[in-house]
């Protein structure tokens, strides 16, 4: 058997296109995972989802600098590049779309996407300008790349649901796939921040999905106030004593607005920082159905 081949770099959108020009030319559907790098498993299980439905699958890594606020950690946010490319050689992506700065952002570029909606509550009031960076950056890739899917995680929902309404919106012609949260054998959900955390923080990390799983356990138990359930999800996450909270909220999973009962499908999304390292995570809560009569 041989050894499984690196996917081809390429780092101009001319050479891109015309790489992908030839895709198109035998009919063959193209899916791309927009990533920032430093890739871990859960970047991996999109490479292997897009390969499942598509003949070529385009592995960007751009770390955007209009995404990061102010004092964020755009500078040492981790570039592992061959890292990167020796990760991917066993999940068969084909190309590796690694642009440099000035060919995302040329030198005036001065246009830019501006969501609303569901991207004002939550990252959008923690990370003013956020998802203005985020969008631009994804509608730019996706003018690029011009793939049939774009496949997004579930641990950054809200990116996920910002760009599904910007597609919609702009009718892109690119199906948005969001996966499931990926997550490591002790619940901690995968991030390629998670290297910043030393090993006691990692382990005061575990408080975030503990809160999670603690509010799927009360909704299961028959609880259905949200602000009970908050309350308690706060009082789990701050057994962590350097934990630092900018929001735990149940929202409507569509439109991202609080809700005040749980009588249907929730998402129950958080942020908190440990040891000055900002987590996120996030679980889809259902309140059991009625009970089926006893025959």
């Amino acid at each position: 058997m041989s050894n499984p081949s690196s996917p081809e770099l390429v780092s101009g959108v001319a050479s891109l296109r015309d790489r992908l020009a030839a895709v198109r030319g035998q009919r063959g559907r193209i899916g791309l995972v927009p990533t920032m790098g430093a890739l871990h498993e859960g970047h991996l299980s999109l490479v292997r989802a897009s390969k499942s439905e598509c003949d070529c699958t385009v592995v960007s890594i751009f770390v955007n600098p209009s995404q990061f606020g102010p004092g964020e950690d755009f500078q040492r946010y981790p570039r592992t590049l061959q890292a990167d490319l020796d990760a991917l050689a066993g999940c068969g992506a084909e190309l590796v779309f690694a642009p440099a700065g000035e060919d995302v952002y040329r030198p005036g570029h001065a246009t830019w996407v501006e969501p609303g909606g569901v991207a004002e509550p939550l990252e959008g009031r923690c990370r003013p300008g956020h998802f203005r960076g985020v969008a631009t950056v994804v509608l730019k890739l996706l003018n690029m790349v011009a793939p049939d899917v774009a496949y997004f995680g579930q641990k950054d929902y809200q990116q996920a649901t910002v760009v599904r309404h910007m597609v919609e919106d702009l009718d892109v012609p690119t199906q948005i796939r969001v996966c499931p949260i990926v997550r490591e054998p002790d619940g901690l959900a995968m991030s390629s921040r998670n290297a910043y955390l030393s090993p006691a923080a990692r382990a005061r990390s575990l408080v975030l999905w503990q809160s999670l799983q603690l509010a799927a356990t009360l909704v299961d138990e028959g609880e259905r106030g949200a602000e009970t359930i908050v309350r308690q999800m706060r009082q789990r996450i701050l057994t962590a004593e350097d934990a630092r909270i900018d929001y735990v909220a149940l929202v409507d999973p569509e439109s991202l607005e609080p809700v005040e009962e749980i009588v249907g499908r929730t998402l129950a999304v958080l942020a908190v920082k440990i040891e000055n390292t900002r987590l996120i995570d996030n679980c889809l809560l259902q309140p059991p159905g009625p009970r089926a009569p006893v025959a």
